[in-house]
């Protein structure tokens, strides 16, 4: 009987309980105007951002800063009323509630030139539900997160197995 404590142990080390910390556009300095003006939500779009974890911007402070702006400001490129502003080169916002979240840039006219981001963040419900998001493809670009509390897909699966062993050894099924 001296495996249920282990099983047990394992179930609690393998529980999603760390955010992640995604860098915007996935390097360090890529808060600038884009090549292209959709580029932020593109990658955004590429992630799954859960309650708790955060964006993170490594900017040049003298050149540029991060507002959080209503859908209102990121709509229109206002800059005159964020709802945050943050200047000082290494961001790091907690994405705290489910739902959208915007951000542009403080320098006037970037915005328009399409520095900007819509974030949504999926309720704690539409997480537990969701299916595995599809494999990227071969050639796709996609920017990983700049710390991942591990591989959430890889732990559900040892989850499920790690659930299946417990049935089966509280039913008489296994030893």
């Amino acid at each position: 009987m001296a495996v249920l404590p282990l099983v047990l142990m394992l179930i609690v080390s393998l529980t999603p309980s760390e955010a992640t910390d995604f860098l915007v556009g996935g390097k360090e300095n890529s808060w600038q105007v884009p090549s292209s003006p959709s580029e932020f939500n593109r990658w955004a779009q590429k992630n799954r951002f859960k309650v708790g974890d955060y964006l993170v911007w490594k900017e040049d402070a003298k050149s540029d800063w991060v507002l959080e702006v209503t859908r209102q400001g990121y709509e229109t490129c206002n800059t005159s009323n964020p709802v945050r502003s943050y200047s000082d080169g290494s961001t790091r916002v907690k994405l705290d509630r489910s739902g959208p979240f915007f951000f542009i840039s403080g320098v006037k006219g970037h915005c328009e030139k399409g520095q900007k981001l819509e974030v949504v963040v999926l309720s704690e419900d539409h997480h537990r539900k969701s299916e595995a998001p599809s494999p990227a493809p071969a050639n796709s670009t996609a920017p990983t997160p700049a710390h991942s509390g591990g591989n959430a897909l890889l732990r559900d699966d040892v989850m499920i197995v790690v659930g299946l062993f417990i049935k089966g050894f509280m039913l008489g099924h296994l030893f």
